[in-house]
């Protein structure tokens, strides 16, 4: 190719990547922030009248669903959102709101077991063993509450996490035909909980594409009869 041609291919080139950055790329944000927008929207419309801050308004239910989390930080410090659920987890109990509490989370290797750390801390708190049922495939909020009715049989329940969590939960509880409500934990502020709850909003993007697409957990197993 002499250099008269090669002119010509550079600058198809640059004007392939001056339409890409000017048009491709804006339409695709605008488009990402529709979907964010829009699955948030959804969600929170679809769960408006079914999360509570108070123990004593919250109607009760036979079993509480525990969403798990880290029991500390990264920089190894006590995690608040573990501490806050595990206290609200124990007024629930302790009112008489839930009888039985299943706790789901991600145990994926032997050193990361969230079930069995909140378990030892409600065990503390004093509730009963016999009281606590653990879900060691609960990766994603959506298998947690999809296991919840093929693995532990329930149909009717109450979620413990933050509200914004609970509200994602009780969608998805919702769009698989069954009733939940949310009990608040206490939020997190501060930076730690800004990033949060920015993750939340991409979060309910895909708890939308899973209902939409009616997507199964990777793991199911035997079922687990709660007494």
């Amino acid at each position: 190719m002499d250099q008269a041609g090669l002119v010509v291919v550079m600058r198809k080139r640059k004007r392939v990547i001056w339409l890409v950055l000017t048009r491709a790329v804006p339409a695709g944000l605008a488009l990402a922030a529709i979907l964010v927008l829009g699955a948030n929207s959804w969600v929170d419309g679809r769960t408006g009248g079914a999360v509570y801050d108070s123990s004593d308004a919250i109607p009760a239910n036979r079993v509480g669903l525990v969403l798990g989390t880290s029991k500390y930080l990264r920089s190894r410090r006590p995690n608040p959102y573990f501490d806050n659920r595990i206290a609200a987890a124990v007024e629930l109990y302790g009112k008489g709101k839930v009888r039985k509490l299943v706790i789901s989370g991600d145990n994926r290797h032997s050193s990361y077991n969230e079930p069995r750390d909140m378990k030892q801390e409600l065990v503390k708190r004093g509730i009963p063993d016999a009281d606590i049922f653990l879900d060691y495939a609960g990766f994603r909020t959506y298998d947690s509450v999809f296991r919840l009715k093929e693995i532990f049989g329930q149909s009717r329940f109450t979620v413990i996490s933050q509200e914004f969590h609970n509200r994602r939960a009780i969608f998805i509880a919702a769009a698989l035909g069954l009733e939940a409500v949310g009990f608040n934990a206490r939020d997190v502020g501060g930076a730690s909980g800004l990033k949060v709850h920015a993750r939340e909003r991409l979060a309910r993007v895909n708890a939308v594409l899973n209902v939409l697409l009616r997507k199964r957990p990777r793991f199911l197993g035997e079922k687990i009869e709660i007494r």
